[in-house]
């Protein structure tokens, strides 16, 4: 089972004012895990970036000088794309702005939305957590997801953030983050744009004491005389096969 979680960044909100893409984002999904397959394109509007915009993202026209528009990497998208799934948070949003490109670069495709299934994760989370705030941010908190390294918007980094959402919610195990030596980590086509990485501490270890393990023994031994058996598990400790101590 393929899947692609996609986002994008954009110029403005209102895609019939004429706001244009300048960042896509998309992580690969295979059977529920993270591939580390990407695809990332900063792009030139062509146009100007609203300040409100600017405010959310942190990406300013310098910094897209010089960067492809979207008919050229269009194709490129595409293929990528294939006929995966669609995961997106906000579809609506993102695919308006992504069809309208691709009407406005003369691709003849039809809408990305035709002939495939699009999971829409803010209604999800709406149905979920109703009367709730369900943007990235709150999702990645209520589902303990850490997100602390997300200073701003940005498509590639927010596509990881919301493929770990998208599994918790659907009940799997979150997905292995990217390490951050491999592609993606290195992926920020803008100068001086903040890289998709990130330094979690080392999970802890809770061992159980000597008392947690004698009250086990003596736990397997109770077992063993309400059912006249023994375990069905293995256990070569001594103890566990004899009559233990009760527990102080």
């Amino acid at each position: 089972m393929r899947q692609i979680v996609l986002d994008t960044e954009t110029t403005g909100l209102e895609v019939d004012q004429g706001h244009r893409v300048i960042e896509i984002g998309c992580v690969e999904l295979v059977n529920r895990q993270l591939t580390g397959r990407h695809f990332h394109r900063y792009l030139d509007p062509e146009r100007a970036i609203d300040a409100g915009a600017e405010s959310v993202h942190g990406i300013s026209a310098a910094d897209l000088v010089g960067k492809p528009r979207f008919a050229q990497i269009a194709a490129e998208l595409l293929e990528f794309l294939g006929t995966a799934d669609l995961i997106i948070h906000n579809a609506l949003f993102d695919l308006g702005f992504l069809n309208r490109e691709l009407e406005l670069a003369g691709s003849g495709h039809a809408p990305l939305q035709q002939g495939r299934t699009v999971i829409d994760t803010l209604q999800m989370a709406r149905g979920l957590h109703p009367g709730q705030k369900n943007n990235l941010d709150a999702l990645c908190k209520r589902h303990g997801i850490d997100n602390s390294y997300r200073e701003l918007h940005g498509a590639l980094l927010d596509a990881e953030l919301l493929a770990n959402v998208f599994l918790a919610m659907t009940g799997g195990q979150v997905a292995l983050s990217f390490d951050s030596n491999n592609a993606v980590a290195q992926a920020s086509g803008v100068s001086g744009h903040r890289k998709l990485e990130q330094t979690r501490p080392a999970l802890r270890v809770i061992r159980a004491t000597a008392l947690e393990l004698e009250a086990h023994r003596h736990k397997l031994v109770a077992v063993a005389r309400a059912h006249k058996a023994g375990p069905l598990w293995p256990d070569d400790s001594a103890a566990a096969r004899t009559e233990p101590q009760s527990p102080p």
